[in-house]
């Protein structure tokens, strides 16, 4: 019989459990240091509205690997889910990601693709050859009109810190497109699963050679030599008890609300004016188009640093945080028995189809 420490139980701790558990000669210890199991992805039924409600968040599947698309639905029926963001700049409605629609509405043109593509190409500022930050990605791609109505305010808001300050890879992630596509991503699989995402958590849990451990905070004092193997999910400056200092991290937070009906008419919405506080408001019965409910819920979405009691969401990944992370690495070197895996314990961003990806890799080894 082998002995297996998992400390947390999001999509990392809990894929790993599922696979170490399919031999019977494994025995599984989970440590989740909240009240329940799921991190970050987390639904549960708001107890007024009984709207499936994504606590830490949106969270919609979508993935460009048909195998990690199979391997979910082992756990859910997933129902197809096209996320159509909207934002709100000076009191105008646009589509996201920035589109041919987009484009024409914002510089009231009638454009055709091929029109828009050189009229986006003669505004982009083509001095700039190698980003080396953020805005300047942007304002090579968009040009310094877009840029500043859907991302400057925004960015600035989520991170807390100015767009220059932020590596040129954040922006990667959003695309231009010069057709009226307004699906928010370019995966081919895209869904939200029927009974919520801790439904999937409870089936991948569900063995008698796992057990789980909640409100159990893990830290240095906890006794490992009685494990074959650990795998740590949590931030790994914390695994260290910040002994090189502390790496930053944005949280968010959320102001709930209730209305009789509809709020705002779809799931997502950001809020691109830097005087408006929050990010976006997202409406979470628009999440699950094929239930029925009278009154809706939604939530303003707030950004700000993380401090002690606060849950990390985003790692920031400035200069002085990669000088540190690199000391930690430095010390994980050293370590027998422990696997480092997830977007914490690696201070990586991470979609959800990347955790689940890496966990089933690494488990492999292990089964």
């Amino acid at each position: 019989m082998k002995k297996y420490l998992i400390i947390g139980s999001g999509f990392s701790g809990a894929v790993i459990a599922e696979q170490l558990s399919k031999n019977p000669d494994n025995k599984i210890l989970i440590l989740e240091e909240r009240n329940h199991i799921g991190g970050n992805c987390y639904t549960e039924r708001d107890k007024e509205t009984n709207i499936m409600v994504h606590k830490y968040g949106p969270h919609i599947f979508n993935t460009d690997n048909e195998g990690i698309w199979n391997y979910i639905q082992n756990f859910c029926e997933m129902i197809p889910f096209v996320n159509r963001v909207k934002s709100i700049y000076k009191s105008e409605v646009y589509s996201l990601p920035i589109n041919l629609h987009t484009i024409n509405q914002f510089f009231k043109k009638n454009l055709n693709p091929r029109e828009a593509k050189l009229f986006i190409e003669n505004i982009a500022q083509k001095n700039i050859v190698e980003p080396q930050n953020f805005e300047e990605q942007a304002l090579k791609f968009i040009g310094k009109d877009l840029y500043e109505a859907f991302f400057f305010g925004y960015t600035k808001k989520q991170w807390g810190c100015e767009p220059s300050e932020l590596p040129a890879s954040i922006l990667k992630r959003l695309p231009v497109r010069f057709n009226y596509n307004d699906n928010y991503y370019n995966n081919p699989f895209q869904g939200i699963p029927k009974e919520g995402y801790t439904s999937i958590f409870e089936k991948m849990l569900d063995s008698e050679n796992i057990e789980v451990l909640l409100n159990t905070k893990f830290d240095e004092s906890y006794d490992l030599s009685g494990f074959d193997h650990i795998f740590y999910t949590g931030p790994i400056d914390a695994f260290f008890n910040y002994k090189h200092g502390k790496l930053s991290y944005r949280t968010v937070f959320f102001e709930k609300h209730f209305s009789e009906d509809d709020y705002q008419g779809n799931a997502v919405i950001n809020y691109a004016d830097p005087e408006i506080p929050y990010t976006r408001i997202h409406e979470h019965k628009h999440f699950t188009p094929w239930e029925s409910h009278e009154k809706t819920v939604y939530f303003k979405e707030f950004s700000k640093e993380t401090e002690e009691e606060d849950i990390p969401y985003y790692p920031k990944r400035l200069s002085k945080d990669l000088e540190i992370l690199s000391k930690y690495e430095t010390e994980k070197e050293g370590l027998e028995k422990i696997t480092f895996i997830g977007r914490l314990a690696t201070y990586r961003y991470m979609d959800m189809h990347h955790v689940i990806g890496e966990a089933l890799e690494i488990a492999k080894d292990f089964i």
